[in-house]
């Protein structure tokens, strides 16, 4: 029997769906989790062809837990299957996909995060203050981590976007964010150190606020978030369009 591949990354993965996460074999979230860390830093680019029995011969497992694996990615959206050829990455999302991303996200998070600062637990909020030391920690790693430690990164601020819409006890808000899946698709639009180390002054913000009961300072921290954000990754939209015109 081959001997597995270690896989790199971070089991707790990305946000979820309140109703998808129940039936996730350990496995199959790790190989999850890798393939992702893999699209990410651009390893499996738009359009490369993705294969059960290969991964599956590749990382030394059965099929199941890939398949279980690709079959997550492609609810995101980040991989897309073909009945007769199996999985390919996802293209990257459009100009107006983002912006309509962008939109839904001012109309909702600002809310999940004055609710979470009305009604959140004192344990939740510690464990957001968990979640940003751990991005503060991978941030400063990039230097011996680099692309990886960014990928992992994309997985804990989802985690942490979700916890505060969990927090906010409005699981419709929490569903449609997780449908979405905005940070996964956000994050292969670009990998500089200023998405990081910019988004983990903003998130403590957005923890300080609601520490401290102050529902306003919260929904404003967070749109001033989302907003800033949006920011960074139109960069990476401008920088393709420029490349396209020469």
């Amino acid at each position: 029997m081959a001997q597995r591949a270690h896989l790199p990354l971070d089991t707790r993965g990305a946000s979820a769906s309140p109703r998808d996460g129940a039936a996730r074999s350990p496995l199959g979230t790790e190989i999850y989790g890798s393939l992702l860390s893999r699209i990410l830093t651009s390893d499996l680019g738009p359009g490369d062809r993705l294969t059960i029995d290969a991964l599956a011969r590749e990382l030394g497992v059965s099929q199941t837990p890939v398949r279980e694996a690709l079959h997550r990615l492609d609810a995101e959206g980040i991989v897309v299957r073909n009945h007769l050829a199996g999985y390919r990455v996802a293209p990257k999302m459009t100009r107006d996909q983002f912006e309509q991303m962008v939109e839904v996200r001012l109309l909702l998070e600002p809310a999940a995060a004055r609710r979470a600062a009305e009604r959140m637990s004192p344990e939740d909020i510690a464990l957001l203050s968990t979640l940003e030391a751990d991005m503060r920690e991978l941030h400063e790693q990039r230097g011996s981590d680099g692309l990886t430690s960014y990928a992992r990164f994309s997985q804990i601020d989802a985690q942490l976007h979700d916890a505060i819409a969990l927090g906010s006890s409005n699981l419709y808000i929490r569903d449609s964010l997780a449908r979405l899946h905005p940070h996964v698709h956000l994050f292969r639009l670009s990998s500089t150190s200023s998405i990081t180390a910019e988004a983990i002054e903003e998130h403590q913000q957005i923890i300080d606020a609601i520490g401290a009961r102050e529902p306003d300072a919260a929904a404003y921290a967070m749109r001033r978030h989302v907003e800033e954000s949006a920011r960074r990754f139109r960069a990476g939209f401008a920088a393709d369009e420029e490349a396209a015109a020469t």
